[in-house]
């Protein structure tokens, strides 16, 4: 059964994110970090033993992610 693309836009602590998940690998999730220094820059995360993540769920894992970025380079170092 194909699954369609999961897309959407999510705020975070004033940062934007591109959110997709994988229709071809359900709780795969791809973010782009839409308002962050360097384009296209982003994580992967990917949920084990369920089908999706909630809106809250995704919001903590771009949360997480921006605990990690360096302020000054824009990187997880």
């Amino acid at each position: 059964m194909d699954r369609e693309t999961l897309e959407r836009t999510l705020t975070v602590d004033g940062e934007r994110f591109e959110v997709a998940e994988r229709p071809d690998e359900p709780g795969t999730y791809d973010f782009t970090w839409l308002t962050g220094p360097n384009p296209d820059y982003g994580f992967t995360t990917r949920v084990h033993g369920a089908d999706s993540l909630s809106t809250r769920q995704l919001e903590d894992s771009a949360r997480e992610f921006l605990g990690q970025v360096d302020p000054d380079t824009g990187y997880i170092e």
